[in-house]
This record gives C-alpha cells, structure tokens and sequence, in this order.
C-alpha cells in the first residue's frame, strides 16, 4: 500500500495517445450514432433543410472545440477543460460541471449500452436485450484498464468502420448521382434536394425542431479536451484534431446528407430504418442491413468505451480538487485511474436492469439526459473561456478563438435556443425535467459535501 501510494505521488496520468490516437478520437467523437440511426427521424422533421442544420450546429460545436483548444494550451498543467472551471469559475462550478460532465457521458453510456441490446436482436431476436450490455461493459472495461494505449487503439479501430461506411455511401451515392440511378420510381439528382416541397419542405418549426436530434448527434464531440494530461504532444496534437473538425463536419454530416436526399427524396426516406440501409439495398447490396448494423453496433461500442474513458479521467480530476472522494484519483500500476473506471463501469451495469425492466421506454428518457447535460457542459466552457480572456489581459498567442468575443457569447446562445427546444417538445420535456433535477441535487450536494469538509479541516 506504502509503495502504491508513493508511486501516486509519483506519478501522473501516462502520456501514451500518440498523434494518430488523438486524432481517432476527435473522428469517433465527432461521429455519433445518431448520424446513422437518428438521421431518418432528423430528415422527416426538417426535409434537406437537415444538412443546414447539420451545417450551423458543425460551425458551433467547431467554435466551442476552439474555445477548449486554446484553455487547454495555455496551461498544460491541467490535465482538461474541467481544471480551468476551477480556476476561473470556482470550486462550485468546478464540482457542477465535473458532475454534469460524468452525467453527459454516463447517460449517453447507457443510451449507446441500450442500443447495442437492440442491435443484436437483429441477428439474434430471441437474444435477451440485458445480455449484450454486460459483455460490452466487461470487455471495455479489461482493455481500459490495461492502459491508456489500449483505449487509443480500440477507438481508432472503431473510429475506422465508421469512417469506411461514411465514406462507402458517399462514394456510392456520388455514382448514383452520376448516372442518374433510377430505383423505386425516383432518380437520383441535386434536384432532389428542391422538387419535393422545397429545401425548407417541413416549414421552419420543422427545421427548428430537428436541432436536438442533431445535437445528439454531436454528443462527445468536446472530449478531446479530456486527453491533454495523456497526450505525447498536446500543442501539436490538440490544434490538428480541432482544426480538421470543420472539414469532417462538412465530409461526414453535411456529405452524407446531401448524397442521401439527393439519391432519394426525402419523404421517401424511412425514418424508422437507417438511410445508410436505404441507399446500400437501392444499390442491390445483399447484405446492406447486416453490414449498417454492424456499422452502428460498432459505433455504440465505441460510445460506450469513450465513457469509460470520459467518467473515469473526471472522477480523476475531481478527486485529486477534493470534488469527489479521493479513491478516485488512485492510478494503477499502468497509470490508469482504475477506481474511476471500475466504479462507472459498475454503474453503467445498472442499466442492464433498466433494460430488464424497462426495455422499450428507457432510451428516449436517457438519450435526452445525455444531450441536456452535454449542452449545459459546453456553455460552461464558453463562459469559462470568456472569464479566461477577461481575467489575463494579456492572453498567450496559444491557438486563440477566431471572432472573439462575439464567436463566443452567439455559440452560448445557439446552445440556450436549442435547451428550449427540447423544454416544449413534448417528447424531451421529461428529460429536461430530470436533468435539471440532478442539477438541482448536485447544488446541494456541492453545499453538503463543502459543508463537511470544511468542518474536517476545523
């Protein structure tokens, strides 16, 4: 015990996340399951005006990644954007934020861990749907714990598959663009995007509508500023993933889009089946919804592994600042936080008896848990960058903001029109109301747990 501890003190989180790794992640966090599941519900809410949203909600999230660029590389002490809310917002903010961040990523752990139950009755529909949760989080958490490399290795491979099915339909639609693909009475052409109803075919509450299932879409996108206290060269590194998200947005997002209603109209596009699935079968693909649903089960997969790193490196961070128990910034021997994953892992456990209980009603509650809170998170990290560059007068030339301040206060709004959104759409507002009930006790925990520390000191 004597020897772990002095090696704790020691030692810092490993910086084995080579250039390559980082730059996997930023694509698997900026790639989301949505992208290929909740995209046909997305298109029957918006028509083609769904690449424009898909286009404005890409700008923000770019906008909010350089705000956390430029925190991250102007002190690379701290190990992510969480430090820098304790700097310049607080140890309240520092606790919210560090708490909602675990939140964003447990919620979306178990949306994903949910999904990949449901995936696996595709191949297997007698398969329990609590089963596959508990081989998925077991297996994550063995290649997590061996150390910080291993988790690089495994999101790049999924990062890999999702970037060869993004890829593959935009090739193939570019073709059937080309030669004028007939298929189902339809022809594939640009006009598409125009002949049925117009661009903004659902009207502008359709389109205003449509901003959360993009958002979710986004979901984890920020968490390359989880990776700076174990990446090899974080100033080259961080700016290259960050700078490369506009042209992934335009290629993954906005591509895609625009070859899918291109290739088929949008109202005939079904929205309850993958639009990945539509136009791989319009092209005679035997195989198209096994290979699709491979695609998105590997995607959750990878979602589900990126919360074991996310909860696990905020545990971390608040338990070194005295936010959460100590335990947690314990470091194995492999320099892993293994207290943090284990704990979040068991957790994450419970939704196999959520999906027990309650397989058909749980997904939607927690999909929108998830994109409360990581909308709540981003704003916190532009009012932090914003009390960044108000608190140093003379801010270092380290990747700076483009447009500041007005970039930041217009990303802070965009984030607050979208959280109404969700409060009136009757299908959210549950959501909504769960999430800021955890908000409301996390206050009171912040109260409590200062309240007996303060008295330990005394």
């Amino acid at each position: 015990m004597a020897k772990e501890a002095q090696t704790n003190q020691e030692q810092d989180l490993n910086r084995g996340l080579t250039s390559r790794h980082v730059q996997m992640i930023a694509i698997g966090g900026a790639i989301g399951t949505g992208l290929f599941l909740g995209s046909g519900e997305g298109i029957k809410s918006a028509g083609p005006a769904l690449i424009l949203a898909y286009l404005i909600t890409g700008i923000f999230s770019y906008l909010m990644m350089r705000a956390v660029g430029e925190l991250l590389l102007s002190n690379l002490k701290f190990h992510s954007f969480i430090d820098f809310v304790r700097q310049y917002l607080g140890e309240k903010w520092e606790f919210a934020i560090g708490w909602a961040y675990w939140l964003s990523w447990a919620s979306l752990a178990m949306a994903d861990l949910t999904a990949s139950g449901i995936y696996m009755h595709f191949w297997f529909p007698q398969l329990p749907q609590w089963i596959m949760p508990l081989i998925v989080v077991t297996i994550l958490v063995i290649f997590n714990l061996i150390n910080v490399a291993w988790f690089g290795e495994l999101e790049s491979a999924f990062s890999s598959i999702k970037i060869f099915a993004i890829l593959a339909l935009i090739v193939a639609g570019i073709g059937m663009i080309a030669v004028g693909f007939h298929t189902h009475g339809t022809t594939a052409s640009l006009a598409n995007l125009f002949d049925h109803g117009g661009f903004f075919a659902t009207g502008f509450l359709g389109f205003i509508m449509a901003f959360p299932i993009v958002i979710f879409a986004f979901t984890g996108i920020e968490m390359v500023g989880l990776t700076a206290g174990e990446t090899r060269d974080p100033q080259k590194d961080i700016p290259k993933a960050i700078n490369s998200v506009p042209m992934r947005i335009g290629l993954f997002y906005v591509g895609s889009m625009v070859v899918i209603m291109s290739v088929y109209p949008w109202n005939q596009i079904n929205p309850s089946q993958s639009p990945f699935v539509q136009i791989f079968s319009g092209l005679g693909i035997r195989y198209a919804a096994d290979i699709i649903n491979f695609v998105v089960l590997t995607s959750a997969l990878s979602a589900a592994n990126s919360a074991i790193f996310s909860t696990s490196r905020t545990l971390y961070i608040l338990g070194k600042n005295g936010q959460a128990p100590k335990s947690f910034s314990k470091l194995s021997r492999h320099n892993v936080p293994y207290v943090g994953i284990l704990f979040s892992s068991i957790l994450f456990l419970g939704i196999v008896l959520l999906n027990y209980f309650y397989p058909s009603k749980i997904f939607l509650l927690i999909t929108g848990v998830a994109t409360m809170s990581f909308i709540f998170v981003w704003i916190i990290i532009m009012i932090t960058h914003i009390q960044y560059k108000r608190t140093n007068a003379n801010p270092a030339d380290h990747f700076k903001m483009p447009w500041f301040p007005g970039s930041s206060y217009a990303t802070i709004l965009f984030y607050l029109v979208v959280l109404i959104v969700l409060l009136v759409n009757g299908q959210t507002r549950l959501s909504v109301v769960a999430t800021v009930i955890f908000f409301a006790a996390m206050i009171v925990g912040y109260v409590l747990f200062d309240r007996n520390k303060k008295r330990k000191l005394n």
